[in-house]
């Protein structure tokens, strides 16, 4: 299942998590049957046979959390450099124009901060912060509004009107009213 901010638990749901391993290893310690405590605590058999093993090797420590899943590959003062250097704008890391793209933005984190990150990272990352694909602020000074309109009112509808001639056709290649 996915989660809102990158995925993975939120604290308090792999707190909650924790405590029913926690009640499972108390019930692992007097005895009781895996079918019976899969049952009351409404998990999967696998899983408490999971637990049962991890209390086993480890005791109530192997049933506690390990943390999140996976630590963010890019820490907040990693980010705080990029975000530095983003403001620069692209020109001021070679690129030809004033737009950042994803593929943009990989190139500088592979140049500045030494890591390679895929572009849907790249994307998760930067979204996770608060950044957004880029509108431009303003139209076109070469814009022509008034071709905008005609093509609207003239072009748009005739494009938009469907393919299919009024009547009855046929799907058969060899009948004439199918040309």
């Amino acid at each position: 299942m996915r989660y809102p901010e990158g995925g993975g638990l939120t604290a308090e749901r792999r707190a909650f998590r924790e405590g029913i391993r926690l009640q499972a290893g108390m019930r692992f310690a007097a005895g009781e049957k895996t079918a019976l405590i899969a049952k009351d605590l409404r998990v999967s058999v696998r899983s408490v046979e999971r637990w049962r093993r991890a209390w086993r090797e480890g005791g109530m420590e192997g049933l506690r959390s390990a943390g999140p899943a996976n630590a963010p590959t890019v820490t907040n003062a990693q980010f705080a450099v990029l975000e530095e250097e983003l403001g620069k704008g692209p020109s001021a890391h070679g690129f030809d124009d004033e737009r950042w793209t994803l593929a943009r933005v990989q190139t500088l984190i592979r140049r500045r901060l030494r890591l390679t990150l895929s572009v849907p990272t790249v994307w998760r990352l930067l979204k996770r912060h608060g950044w957004s694909w880029q509108a431009p602020a303003r139209r076109a000074l070469e814009r022509d509004e008034h071709a905008v309109e005609l093509w609207k009112k003239e072009v748009w509808p005739r494009v938009k009107a469907s393919r299919r001639r009024p009547g009855h056709g046929s799907s058969s290649r060899t009948r004439p009213a199918s040309r």
